[in-house]
């Protein structure tokens, strides 16, 4: 996909591109952090068919909602490069433990061989936690790992550190 990029003197920059269905976009990104996204005719590229107006504030959140979703796209298409490498998406429940605790306290990477890569937190998007990063209620970590270290992690995050989660990491594969 082509994206058209144009410096906006004392605007900002617009950016161009064209859906696969053959609509043109136009997004401006503006000096002062706002957004206009649009919509052109594919007959008259200079007649918006339809203009959303954001300010800073919501352009940042539309932009965190995104870029998780493209992480996660990341994520899914290095698990099919790597194989045996898989990605997931584990929620931090009430029930679990670790609610209110730090992300080292899991101690995830050393008991189940998973990396915690994200923690997705309402519209907020926090990549490469370190192991200060607490968790929260409502929180979900992606995580990449093997099959079984996914398996383990869930139960960790769900249950804690007992007796059947540390069979799981030491049960067969």
């Amino acid at each position: 996909m082509e994206i058209e990029e144009t410096l906006l003197p004392g605007v900002g920059i617009r950016y161009e591109m064209a859906t696969r269905a053959g609509r043109a976009i136009v997004i401006v990104v503006e000096r002062d952090g706002g957004v206009q996204v649009g919509t052109y005719s594919a007959d008259d590229p200079d007649q918006a068919l339809e203009c959303i107006v954001l300010d800073a504030d919501e352009a940042l959140a539309i932009g965190e909602l995104l870029g998780a979703a493209r992480m996660s796209q990341r994520f899914a298409d290095l698990s099919r490069e790597v194989p045996g490498l898989e990605s997931a998406r584990l929620p931090v429940t009430p029930e679990s433990p670790y609610g209110g605790r730090s992300l080292g306290d899991t101690h995830a990477r050393t008991r189940t061989g998973c990396s915690v890569v994200a923690i997705v937190r309402g519209d907020e998007v926090i990549s490469s936690p370190g192991p200060a990063e607490p968790l929260h209620v409502g929180d979900t970590l992606v995580a990449i790992g093997t099959e079984r270290g996914l398996r383990t992690l869930a139960a960790l995050i769900e249950n804690g550190w007992t007796e059947e989660v540390r069979a799981l990491c030491a049960g067969p594969a």
